[in-house]
């Protein structure tokens, strides 16, 4: 087995390793490193977990000179504004020293303020494809300069819509440079951004697009609708030894409130949300206290937590099924890092069997399906999805006949009474309730003129 020190890194960089506690390369990083260094472009995929940011990282930190020009060398993009946080900690610290600048730019914060910064002078830009487009268009950010590009979790960001960003972002970049893409799936529209903007691209691939990862243990259960899901997991959580950390998924922002709303009765000192709609502050505080151990519990959207690294995660809750498989993939891959056993349990209803069956054939495994515990209550409440939509079809003949006028009931006033006639109308209701002539009127006062 291979450690750090048989990579060509430098004495600076193995000491920020040893400080942290690293001392072998994931497979990832081992083989990505020669690649990134030949300055070849790069396709990278590997499954959430696997070290992939370390695995560019430590490669371009390797390769960057000291400089002092103020424009960017190195562009790193990622789809959400958590994981530019994360990605800025994780390159301070293998900087920890090395004279390197780097800076992690979003948005929902001041602009100005970042490009100040930018001007100010970085080495490493961090950010998400919307934010960077537009310090680009402002011409705040000078793309002359960038020699290598990173796009981190691309099918990520092509899920979010920033196909238009990307392709933009692509064509103000010097045509001289070095693409490294990293994704934990191989989709057509992956495939196809590969195709129009990399120049022969090496493949660097650790698992099959799809394939769990061995030490996360998944199990699921049969459940009947959302309360009941929700009594489940409230049942669950109340083995605090077992369920130490636990990262909540739900398929939209409100009902995940909703969720929030029915666990926060019973474990409000522990509980904390994530998603979109919440504020920045209010998003970086539920990670940081979850990180640290103060909340036991998160319940967070899909979107936000795309690429989120939390250490020690003990379980991920799938509380609803994702309707893509490789959604699932992602969620699971929060859990089980660095190697370490993680666990996985997917709450399915009858309505989301299908999505379940679609996880199973993509990963060809078959989830073990657990017994619904007795102790458990099946609640009769339903959400208004959940309701039944009556919906009259059509009935030709109903009629007004019997129909009795009500008090509220009061007949039309005889302007809107009329049928109306087309033009001729028109023309009525204007020599009707035509305004005055006025000296405001410019015929009116050509008229006089002429006079």
């Amino acid at each position: 087995m291979s450690t750090f020190e048989d990579l060509n890194l430098s004495k600076q960089q193995l000491n920020a390793l040893h400080d942290l506690g690293f001392k072998t390369p994931t497979p990832i990083q081992e083989k990505s490193f020669s690649v990134i260094m030949s300055g070849s472009d790069m396709v990278g995929i590997a499954q959430t977990g696997t070290g992939k940011t370390f695995a560019y990282i430590l490669p371009i930190i390797r390769g960057l000179k000291y400089s002092e020009q103020l424009n960017p060398r190195v562009l790193i993009l990622v789809p959400t504004r958590e994981l530019v946080l994360q990605v800025v900690e994780e390159v301070e610290k293998l900087a920890k020293y090395i004279n390197l600048r780097v800076l992690g730019v979003y948005g929902g914060t001041n602009i100005n303020t970042q490009k100040k910064a930018i001007s100010e002078g970085q080495d490493i830009l961090v950010a998400t494809p919307g934010r960077l487009y537009d310090l680009a268009l402002s011409k705040a950010l000078k793309a002359s300069d960038i020699k290598k590009i990173v796009i981190d979790e691309v099918d990520v960001m092509l899920d979010l819509g920033f196909r238009f960003q990307l392709m933009n972002i692509f064509e103000i970049l010097p045509s001289k440079r070095q693409n490294i893409m990293f994704s934990a799936t191989m989709t057509d529209d992956v495939d196809a951004l590969i195709t129009d903007y990399f120049i022969a691209p090496k493949k660097v691939s650790i698992a099959v697009s799809g394939t769990p990862l061995n030490n996360i243990a998944q199990t699921t259960y049969d459940v009947e609708n959302f309360y009941t899901k929700a009594n489940l997991l409230s049942y669950l959580l109340k083995d605090k030894e077992t369920y130490r950390k636990v990262l909540v998924f739900v398929s939209n922002k409100r009902r995940a409130d909703l969720l929030f709303e029915v666990l926060d009765e019973m474990y409000n000192d522990t509980l904390c949300i994530i998603h979109s709609n919440k504020t920045q502050n209010y998003r970086i505080r539920s990670i940081k206290q979850f990180a640290e151990g103060e909340n036991r519990i998160l319940v967070s959207t899909d979107v936000m937590a795309r690429g989120l690294d939390i250490e020690e995660i003990s379980h991920v809750i799938n509380f609803d099924t994702p309707n893509f498989p490789e959604n699932y993939m992602h969620r699971i891959g929060r859990t089980g890092r660095a190697k370490k056993e993680g666990k996985s349990i997917l709450f399915t209803t009858e309505h989301e069997q299908p999505y379940r069956e679609a996880i199973i054939k993509l990963m060809d495994y078959e989830i073990p399906k657990l017994p619904f515990p007795k102790e458990v209550i099946i609640s009769e409440k339903l959400t208004r999805e959940e309701q039944p939509q009556e919906k009259e079809g059509y009935n030709p003949h109903k009629t007004t006949i019997g129909f009795v006028k009500g008090e509220a009931f009061h007949e039309k006033s005889e302007k809107n009474s009329q049928v109306n006639a087309g033009g001729k109308y028109r023309r009525e209701l204007a020599k009707k309730y035509k305004k005055p002539k006025t000296r405001g009127d410019k015929n009116y006062n050509k008229r006089n003129k002429r006079k």
